[in-house]
């Protein structure tokens, strides 16, 4: 089955207070409790805000690391899913749930085929 990467970004999201964040992560732990029992869920995780971001660069043969992003943007990954669905109808039946829990938008890609399952 094809897996599809959910993911928001992080200028999407509106301010929210305390208990507004509180009571969306209780529904979005309901929803991703419910993507696990149906098995579609692969992986689900948030960016850690608080942690140094860096970049690498091996065009040189060696690794080069610096810190900070690699391309100067105004928008950060801010949480994600991966799901195994079996079609794309599945996979924006799932995408619109979680935008629903969330209350933030959602971009759906899916991921090529590894090389190995080809």
């Amino acid at each position: 089955m094809p897996e599809y990467l959910i993911a928001f970004n992080d200028e999407w999201v509106p301010d929210h207070t305390g208990e507004e964040l509180r009571e969306k992560a209780a529904v979005v732990r309901a929803l991703v409790a419910e993507m696990k029992a149906a098995g579609v869920l692969v992986f689900t995780g948030g960016v850690d805000d608080a942690a140094p971001v860096f970049s690498v660069d091996a065009s040189s043969g060696t690794p080069v690391f610096t810190d900070g992003p690699f391309a100067e943007t105004d928008e950060h990954l801010g949480g994600f899913a991966v799901v195994d669905v079996a079609d794309e109808e599945a996979a924006r039946l799932w995408a619109g749930r979680i935008a629903v829990a969330c209350g933030w938008p959602q971009e759906v890609r899916r991921f090529r085929l590894p090389m190995n399952r080809q």
